[in-house]
């Protein structure tokens, strides 16, 4: 009777959405295993990055075969890209970045952003655009470059026109940081 019902919990426990609280960000995962779980945990972890900023609570959906992608307060993560651990948090972190663009972020400081990371358009409002021809791609890439610049990080500009390579890490993140403590940001 006792080993029923402890299947029985574990059973719930794993159908229930999971809670975590990582690096100060607020979000709760439904899907994944406790392994691919850690790892988004992990990855938030190794970043800089205080993702408390984003008062938000985000759901990650962890799916197997699904390209990650993220909208305004949900991010999906590919499940087989998880299983591969470390190389993973450069993604982790990329998805969370969008995040910080979609609730801290307004037009005249994405119009400053804009012309110092590289982009042609901010986010898709032109379609058909190479994934690293737009703003809200080349910020996410290099806020998760530049609060995790590690070499394990598969963000890691390989060439002056990568996503990532539009600013050092240092000075992009003393710009965010200057970006991020304005009280109308701050207040969101």
């Amino acid at each position: 009777m006792l080993s029923r019902l402890a299947l029985l919990c574990a059973l719930v426990a794993l159908a229930l959405p999971g809670w975590a609280s990582a690096g100060g960000g607020r979000y709760t995962f439904v899907g994944g295993t406790k392994a691919e779980r850690q790892t988004v945990v992990s990855a938030l972890d190794a970043s800089s990055f205080d993702w408390s900023l984003v008062r938000t609570r985000i759901t990650i959906e962890i799916v197997r075969g699904l390209d990650s992608q993220a909208v305004p307060g949900r991010i999906w993560l590919d499940a087989d890209l998880l299983d591969a651990g470390t190389f993973s948090w450069g993604v982790v972190q990329h998805e969370y970045a969008h995040q910080v663009d979609y609730a801290l972020l307004d037009d005249a400081i994405r119009a400053q952003l804009l012309p110092l990371l590289g982009g042609n358009t901010w986010c898709y409002t032109t379609a058909a655009l190479p994934h690293g021809e737009y703003g809200c791609e080349r910020f996410a890439s290099t806020l998760a470059w530049s609060y995790w610049p590690s070499p394990d990080n598969c963000l890691k500009p390989e060439w002056a026109g990568d996503e990532s390579s539009a600013m050092p890490p240092r000075r992009f993140r003393a710009l965010l940081d200057s970006l991020l403590m304005r009280p109308t940001i701050r207040s969101r």
